[in-house]
């Protein structure tokens, strides 16, 4: 098969589909890799790497998407791009529909096959292609979080850690998940005061086992939560139900009780996010206030460390995308229920219940779509 990798457009967004060992792999199975020209310069991959690995260079990115079977990127496709993708093409990259009518309406017009890497499953249920970027935006969500609080960034002026004689912050987390997780280990490292809240019991006694007494688990039936947001010096919201708009467990009401320079870092906004002040920022301007609260909503994170997304993610994504391209998408797809999860939108009809629900579309179980 011929297999595209354009340069990502989002701005500030700077990890690109396929590494140059990626690219090998797939040369030496027999197909064709077409890289845009300068497509992973950003994440310290050259062309030269790219030829060396097999692949051919395009000057732009018109001519792989006339070209290429198969489209690999990283975030979903921008407007210009999905005026150039073609009825049959494979698109395999995040998608995030829930949150994106316009990009979910432009997919179906095409009639095109679009993979979403965040609703491909395992078989205990977890994302295993959104983990490894959830797992990188936890980290940074602390990260960030740690810097929007000094008082040049318009912060409480506040040391996540403390210091001798000053109390460390408080830092909530929601959701025990791959983002809470991480961020929890990067909280504590610095060791500040670290809630997480879950609806599980379960879920929570693992975080325990695992961080013993350096957090405190907060079941989510059993607190006051308006009570832990107004005492969060940073707030991390790492919620997410696969494919579908995240809840909106923050309120506008909640945010007017915070304190005065307290962080919010919104780690769900590609799903729209869980706070109801939250909207859609970039690594470019990534902040702004909402009742004397920093909010970051930045909505490719770990598009700030794309050398080290890119490699995670394609850890994660390539034994798939060699799998589709072997086997084509109707074997790939149909022999594998975890795989075919990941089918969000197929020849105009919509795939995923959870998207075709929030936009009134009919749904058509992939299994189903794929026969035609």
């Amino acid at each position: 098969m011929k297999i595209g990798v354009p340069k990502e457009i989002k701005p500030q967004e700077n990890r690109i589909g396929l590494t140059p060992e990626s690219v090998k792999t797939l040369v030496s199975e027999g197909h064709v890799v077409i890289v845009e020209n300068n497509g992973g310069f950003e994440a310290g991959f050259e062309n030269e790497q790219y030829t060396n690995a097999g692949a051919k260079i395009a000057n732009n990115a018109s001519d792989i998407f006339n070209d290429a079977e198969i489209i690999v990127k990283v975030k979903e496709p921008q407007k210009v791009e999905v005026d150039m993708i073609r009825e049959n093409q494979i698109i395999y990259t995040y998608l995030h529909l829930a949150a994106a009518k316009e990009l979910t309406e432009g997919l179906i017009k095409s009639k095109s096959i679009n993979i979403a890497y965040e609703t491909v499953t395992d078989d205990n249920g977890r994302l295993p292609l959104l983990a490894p970027m959830s797992a990188v935006a936890g980290r940074m969500s602390v990260q960030a979080g740690a810097h929007c609080l000094e008082k040049n960034q318009k912060g409480r002026g506040v040391l996540l850690g403390g210091a001798p004689g000053g109390e460390p912050a408080n830092v909530l987390i929601l959701g025990g998940g791959v983002v809470g997780e991480n961020a929890a280990i990067i909280a504590t490292g610095m060791q500040a005061k670290v809630h997480i809240v879950d609806k599980s019991e379960a879920r929570l006694k693992q975080l325990v086992e695992m961080f013993g007494d350096k957090i405190i688990p907060e079941q989510s039936d059993k607190i006051d939560l308006n009570k832990l947001v107004s005492e969060a010096d940073l707030l991390v919201g790492g919620v997410l139900i696969p494919g579908a708009e995240a809840p909106k467990l923050i309120t506008k009401d909640m945010i007017k009780t915070m304190k005065r320079g307290s962080v919010i870092v919104d780690v769900a906004i590609d799903q729209g996010g869980c706070v109801e002040t939250s909207k859609p920022t970039t690594h470019g301007d990534p902040t702004y206030i909402v009742d004397d609260v920093v909010h970051y909503c930045v909505a490719n994170m770990p598009g700030g460390v794309p050398r080290t997304s890119t490699f995670a993610l394609n850890q994660a994504t390539l034994p798939y995308l060699v799998k589709l391209a072997n086997k084509g998408y109707q074997k790939a797809l149909g022999e594998d229920k975890n795989f075919i999860a990941g089918l969000n939108v197929y020849k105009g009809n919509v795939t995923y219940k959870a998207v075709a629900d929030v936009f009134g579309h009919n749904y058509v179980a992939p299994e189903e779509a794929i026969k035609n």
